[in-house]
């Protein structure tokens, strides 16, 4: 068998980390009963208090909501108001019976203003009913990876026990639903003119998400509130290239937990780049050369100091297309796709001499 060289990769992975190298403290402590911090891009929990207790949601549930309507359904259509969604209680943005509005606008009053009218009327637009759109709700949440949750409205009024979720599982959300562009511009506007059939004016939206003006770099997500379910508050960040997210439940305290945990995400687990485009991270010896291993797209994940030299990696060849997979003490953390290179024996003993050499400096200047 070829035998393959891990030299590179080991020699990357292992450079060492700039700043001090003590493990953080644990995150500060908060008002909230349960919480997870999460990275968005990476999907690493950061920090979590209780966050696999089963808890209601409120209006958390309208993440959910939005995520399925924009995936399975079209921002563009025309959604007509149905009976069951007229003067819904609690929250509303005040739709009339038979009113017609396109769904990216009911979308931005489901957001900013947590209409529980907009939800039913996107529920059935999108689901045939009320029941089929929770259905698909639940699909989605396995798709997630939602291990714990269970939906059975649009809206997350308190009309049933069996709607229920954990700060894990909504953080999973909540960073699948930041992904997607629309989701993304809707939650982080703050105020948004939409049409009021019938009526001389718009219907002016403010969004009751604080954190937009509170936090800098804040760029959603979305508030909660029941009497069982008590101050609820999902919120997202970005700064430096990083966004965190985090989610509160039963958080008396809700601004200040997300913003404390926030600056504690943003402190202590900045990303770090692990891979660059275009890395040579290994090669096979053949007889007339070598078949070299180069990445081709950058890798980074977010990580406390000294968790850097726990990282290790090896090179997959996989049939389709080999990869380089990252571990962070074990788990999978990561996957690049490798491009294949053919180099001669000379052109594989410069690489090695090149890529010795960057480390000797690395190490010289303390990884800078």
């Amino acid at each position: 068998m070829k035998k393959l060289v891990l030299l590179l990769i080991t020699i990357l992975i292992s450079l060492p980390v700039t700043g001090v190298s003590a493990a953080p403290d644990g995150p500060p402590l908060i008002s909230a009963e349960t919480a997870a911090l999460i990275d968005v891009a990476s999907g690493r929990i950061i920090a979590e208090k209780q966050g696999d207790k089963r808890m209601r949601i409120a209006s958390l549930t309208k993440i959910m909501t939005a995520i399925v309507a924009l995936e399975e359904g079209n921002s563009q259509e025309i959604v007509t108001t149905p009976p069951g969604a007229y003067a819904k209680e609690g929250s509303s943005i005040y739709l009339k019976r038979g009113e017609k509005m396109k769904m990216e606008d009911m979308l931005y009053g489901l957001m900013l203003r947590s209409g529980n009218d907009a939800a039913v009327a996107i529920a059935e637009h999108v689901g045939g009913s009320v029941d089929g759109f929770a259905r698909m709700m639940n699909e989605k949440a396995q798709y997630i990876g939602m291990r714990s949750s269970h939906f059975t409205n649009p809206h997350g009024l308190d009309d049933s026990d069996n709607h229920y979720s954990t700060t894990n599982d909504m953080a999973l959300l909540t960073a699948y639903a930041l992904r997607n562009p629309e989701f993304q511009k809707i939650v982080s506007t703050q105020v948004k003119h939409i049409p009021w059939e019938g009526e001389q004016w718009d219907r002016k939206l403010l969004n009751k998400n604080k954190m937009l003006r509170l936090y800098e770099g804040a760029d959603g997500v979305k508030t909660g509130y029941t009497k069982i379910a008590k101050r609820c508050l999902s919120s997202s960040a970005t700064r430096n290239g990083q966004q965190l997210a985090i989610v509160v439940l039963n958080a008396p305290q809700d601004w200040n937990d997300s913003m404390s945990w926030m600056d504690y995400g943003f402190a202590n687990y900045p990303l770090t780049n692990l891979i660059q485009e275009k890395t040579r991270l290994g090669e096979e010896k053949q007889d007339n050369g070598v078949l070299a291993y180069y990445s081709t797209r950058a890798f980074s994940y977010p990580l406390a100091a000294g968790e850097k030299k726990q990282v290790s990696a090896r090179i997959v060849r996989n049939i389709q297309q080999p990869y380089a997979e990252l571990t962070l003490r074990g788990d999978v953390i990561g996957r690049v796709p490798l491009a294949l290179v053919q180099e001669t024996f000379v052109q594989a003993v410069e690489h090695r001499f090149a890529a010795n050499w960057e480390r000797f400096w690395q190490v010289l200047l303390g990884g800078v």
